[in-house]
């Protein structure tokens, strides 16, 4: 019996020897298999988590470009970045042609015609253009540094390429009425900040014009916009709107010398002849020139604020009197002296009933330019007397020229009246005459 069990085990060892190795070369059989798949088959790559898009990709160039050049807000408020905000970028593409590179090569249908005639057009290499590359590179640098604005010297403005002392044309036309002859001149041209609880510091632009036809019709007004245009625009129109007529004198020049002031501004006005020209403010100058005044002289004391001499200036050209209304004021002939004239009186002015000499009273005032300066008196700066006027050296060249002194004027004088050279002796002894030296006839 226990030899049969004994045997029986042995049978199942070896019959499990056998198992395991069949097993074993099953595995083995297998394992080659997909090691064979697993080279046939391509490796997937090892998966990660990354990002395609950012800011560089996401936001437009403007933004981009702001986020390099701009100033914070804060910066802004202290002064900062006055010069920034220019874009030092270059146009890489420009001058350079589709189908046009560094070897140069015929493309028919891109760089050339696919048909020249009747003949069909080959692909074929062109000889190279040595001087390509320094054409784009002298391209290229043509495009930066800073380019000034070219204007005419009749439209330039007070300083250059600015805007105030230019022309903008006349106002707009308002149904069927067109501002015809008209001229507009900007006097002022400025940034003004407002803050408001909502939107915060906001930027606009203040734009000070005067508009005027140069006949006596002429205006003036202050405008703002949120652009340079749309201020212009407004203030143009404005103006426009708001004329007023001024008087001139002979159609050049004001009525007489006048006192105006706004605020701290004084300006005097002095009337001038014909050919003086326009002696005074920048501003005062284009407003003269848009009311057609061509002789005048004035003077600015005080501040110079730019609305404030605009307006004290309006105000005095609208309070000056006409030569009539002077002479009802004062129930006297108003009586001129110019010296183109020889300084002989011409009556420009009379009234309906001229007072007497017995009804003038003792403290009126008589003095023309005191009456119409209303009492104002121009402070004038005092002459000093050269640095040489003490010396030795010009107190002889005095006594040497003292008995040739206003010889010159004497001259022309006694030529004026008297047609001739002469003594106050002359009628009783007519020998005091200067000699008249005549050239001997030749023979």
């Amino acid at each position: 019996m226990a030899a049969r069990i004994l045997s029986t085990s042995a049978q199942l060892l070896k019959s499990f020897q056998n198992l395991n190795i069949a097993c074993k070369t099953t595995a083995n059989v297998i394992q080659q298999k997909e090691l064979t798949v697993s080279l046939l088959q391509s490796a997937l790559p090892t998966v990660c988590a990354t990002r395609s898009t950012s800011f560089f990709n996401k936001l437009p160039a403007e933004d981009l470009w702001r986020g390099v050049v701009s100033v914070s807000n804060a910066g802004k408020k202290r002064g900062r970045g006055r010069g920034a905000g220019r874009k030092l970028v270059k146009d890489l593409n420009r001058g350079q042609i589709i189908g046009v590179g560094s070897t140069n090569i015929q493309w028919p249908g891109l760089n050339s015609p696919i048909i020249r005639g009747k003949e069909l057009v080959k692909q074929q290499r062109l000889p190279d253009d040595p001087e390509r590359e320094k054409k784009l590179i002298k391209l290229r640098d043509s495009m930066s540094g800073f380019r000034a604005m070219k204007l005419s010297p009749i439209d330039r403005g007070w300083s250059g390429t600015k805007l105030p002392g230019r022309s903008i044309g006349p106002p707009d036309p308002v149904g069927e009425d067109n501002f015809e002859g008209f001229d507009t001149i900007v006097l002022e041209n400025k940034i003004v900040f407002i803050m408001k609880g909502n939107m915060g510091r906001t930027r606009r632009y203040s734009v000070l014009s005067v508009t005027g036809n140069g006949n006596g019709l002429a205006g003036f007004s202050l405008a703002k916009g949120t652009e340079v245009r749309a201020a212009l625009r407004k203030s143009k129109n404005r103006a426009g709107q708001k004329l007023m007529n001024i008087k001139r004198c002979d159609n050049h020049t004001v009525f007489h010398d006048f006192f105006c002031q706004f605020g701290k501004t004084k300006i005097f006005v002095s009337k001038k002849p014909e050919g003086y020209g326009l002696v005074c403010h920048r501003a005062i100058q284009a407003i003269c020139k848009v009311i057609g005044i061509k002789d005048l002289h004035a003077k600015v004391e005080g501040s110079t604020n730019l609305q404030h001499i605009v307006k004290a200036f309006f105000i005095g050209l609208l309070q000056q009197k006409t030569h009539e209304q002077i002479a009802e004021e004062k129930g006297l002939h108003l009586v001129e002296f110019r010296k183109e004239l020889g300084g002989l009186p011409r009556v420009v002015a009379s009234p309906n009933n001229c007072r007497k000499k017995e009804d003038i009273e003792i403290n009126e005032v008589m003095d023309f330019k005191q009456y119409a300066l209303n009492d104002k008196i121009v402070l004038k700066r005092k002459k000093f007397p050269p640095f040489f006027a003490n010396t030795r050296g010009y107190e002889l060249y005095l006594k040497k020229r003292e008995y040739l002194r206003n010889q010159d004027s004497v001259r022309i004088d006694l030529m004026a009246h008297y047609g001739e050279l002469r003594s106050f002796l002359t009628d009783k002894y007519p020998e005091c005459r200067p000699k008249k030296f005549q050239r001997e006839k030749e023979e």
